[in-house]
């Protein structure tokens, strides 16, 4: 008999079907999110599961599956994952690290240029029909070309986002990291290091990069964004929870920073009602990622991570991104 798996959320049916070829599928087509108890239920006789970030794997979901073996998300952050806890049961934890780094880096780019340049004011403004006049002050915002990027968490998306500042409009690029970049990165991406306080008293734009965990719980909050310029914009690309969602709203409101560009949030799908509020923020669902060729190739990733740290397929016994490869070497 083969192995059984669950794909925990819909995923392109390609991707299934290629995950038949090896495995007793149950998938869920209809992408109902699953609550605990269910989840804990649908995992029962399952050595693997094929999640996204909204599948929570914690200490209480592998006590109650103790044959899980794998968990391959398809994102590249796994703060939905209690590593910790799968590695101390000998579970895998996998993710999609580089395939969407380009993407997002792309979608970053755009949310702050969004926000910079009062796209969503605008549009909002027309769609109610109040466009009547040109005026010489009609939406003005701040330029990107020759600005300063402030880059806090210079990993891959980071980097690529400091040579799109940086190479394609003459920014200058300073970031904030938990360790310096060597110098031939820096000078590839034609960036400077900074301390956090530095990097936030001097972006005209600020784009957040870094990787969720408890230690960055709020690390934006009321007091870092009193540092920032009033005419700044902040940029979350990373993960809700990284900056204190309450404080921003309250910030844009009183227009201590200028405009925010926002693609994560706080107990997402669930948003701070006082972000819906203030104009001068873009919104957005968690989409930075969302081209067809990178979704797919997180797909096929996440799927390549499931097959072989199962041991099966060509690279049996060898995931391509594991979170945790101590549990191979055991």
């Amino acid at each position: 008999m083969k192995p059984a798996v669950l794909v925990a959320r819909a995923v392109f049916p390609e991707v299934v079907e290629r995950l038949r070829r090896h495995f007793e599928v149950e998938d869920n087509p209809s992408d109902r999110v699953y609550g605990k108890a269910e989840l804990i239920e649908r995992l029962k006789g399952k050595v693997g599961a094929f999640t996204t970030g909204s599948v929570t794997i914690d200490a209480e979901v592998l006590d109650a599956n103790p044959q899980l073996r794998v968990v391959a998300n398809m994102a590249v952050g796994y703060n939905n994952f209690d590593v910790p806890a799968c590695t101390a049961r000998g579970v895998l934890c996998t993710n999609t690290p580089d395939v969407l780094t380009e993407t997002t880096a792309d979608f970053g780019f755009a949310l702050m240029m969004a926000a910079a340049r009062r796209v969503a004011e605008s549009e909002h403004y027309l769609r109610r029909g109040e466009w009547s006049k040109w005026f010489y002050d009609m939406f003005v915002g701040s330029d990107i070309h020759h600005a300063t990027l402030g880059i806090l968490g210079m990993g891959r998306i980071g980097q690529a986002i400091a040579r799109r500042g940086a190479l394609g409009f003459d920014m200058r690029v300073l970031y904030h990291n938990r360790s310096r970049l060597d110098a031939s990165v820096e000078a590839a991406c034609k960036a400077s290091y900074a301390s956090k306080e530095q990097l936030l008293r001097e972006a005209d734009h600020l784009v957040i990069v870094m990787p969720y965990s408890k230690e960055s719980h709020h690390a934006i909050g009321a007091a870092e964004l009193a540092l920032m310029k009033p005419t700044a914009t902040l940029t979350n690309i990373a993960r809700g929870g990284i900056v204190d969602d309450a404080a921003l709203a309250k910030a844009l409101a009183e227009r201590r920073i200028a405009a925010a560009g926002l693609d994560v949030f706080e107990g997402e799908p669930s948003v701070h009602p006082d972000l819906l509020k203030v104009p001068n923020v873009v919104l957005t669902p968690h989409i930075a990622s969302a081209t067809v060729a990178t979704r797919r190739a997180m797909a096929e990733l996440a799927a390549d991570n499931l097959i072989a740290g199962l041991g099966l397929g060509p690279q049996a016994g060898k995931p391509p991104t594991p979170i945790n490869p101590e549990v191979l070497r055991a």
